[in-house]
């Protein structure tokens, strides 16, 4: 029988509390709910008693700390994710950047990169890679390794194929220099001799940059023409979501652009009047006001 968890809301703050006073992480702005089933996963997943062994071990050991936060971190991505959403990018954003002499673009939250890639990806398609500068953050460190490394499942992924067809209309199978891969999807990524596993080329890996960073309490980077912060929002309060939103707001060039997930809303926000929607939902644009 699997084992079962329970937690009461004094339980998570005490969770709270420890990870803020031990090492200044701070999810007390985080959606309760949330925060407290990736509590109740750590403790069954790593074979704790309670919160307390959790409190105790944490404290004591930095290591076992920052594993624990990689462990709790939602990790859910893949390449042109909500094959439409690329589509309207491809139609509508993108072009908007031909004209510029550099394109600078954030994902935040960025998971394994998969998002990060297609993006290289599609702007490679337009003719726009030598502009751009790619930015992916997040709060998991080994998550960020992966990312790094561009190496994927290639049996886990195979609707990886089915959104870049609909984004880019690959020519099909096969490809001389990848077998089982499509001819198109040849162009970016390689297969490892197993056929397991699947590399991003290296033209593409060294377009982007990954750094480890804290939505909640990192720092505002320089100015961004896309912001992307997709599914990330939606796991804090609105308190911590219009904080995180200003954080972008600050990190955007006039007129530039936000897209979050394509069920999240940040109009009802204090900030969000800062904002308006355009061309697709989940895509803001910077009103070009005073700060």
């Amino acid at each position: 029988m699997a084992l079962k968890v329970e937690l009461s809301a004094k339980d998570v703050m005490k969770v709270v509390k420890a990870f803020r006073d031990n090492y200044n992480y701070d999810f007390s702005n985080y959606a309760e709910l949330s925060f407290k089933r990736r509590i109740e996963y750590l403790l069954i997943s790593h074979n704790l008693s309670g919160v307390d062994d959790l409190v105790e071990k944490t404290g004591r050991d930095e290591k076992y700390f920052n594993k624990c936060i990689n462990d709790i971190t939602v990790n859910t991505t893949e390449l042109f994710r909500d094959a439409d959403v690329w589509l309207n990018l491809k139609q509508n954003i993108f072009p908007l950047f031909k004209d510029k002499s550099s394109i600078n673009i954030w994902h935040a939250g960025c998971s394994s990169g998969e998002e990060v890639y297609s993006t290289l990806i599609l702007l490679n398609e337009m003719n726009l890679l030598e502009k751009v500068k790619v930015l992916g953050t997040d709060i998991n460190t080994d998550i960020i390794k992966v990312a790094k490394n561009g190496v994927f499942n290639k049996r886990l992924n195979n609707g990886y194929f089915e959104n870049y067809n609909k984004v880019l209309k690959s020519n099909g199978f096969p490809s001389p220099d990848a077998p089982g891969l499509p001819v198109e999807f040849s162009k970016y990524f390689e297969s490892d001799n197993s056929g397991k596993s699947i590399k991003v080329k290296k033209f593409i890996r060294d377009k982007a940059v990954f750094r480890f960073h804290n939505l909640v309490d990192g720092p505002v980077f320089s100015r961004f023409d896309l912001i992307f912060c997709r599914n990330v929002i939606i796991y804090f309060n609105p308190m911590l979501q219009n904080k995180v939103i200003k954080k972008f707001y600050d990190s955007l060039f006039h007129q530039g652009m936000l897209l979050v997930g394509i069920h999240e809303n940040i109009s009802y926000l204090p900030v969000g009047n800062k904002f308006e929607p355009r061309f697709m939902k989940g895509l803001y644009i910077k009103k070009n006001i005073r700060d």
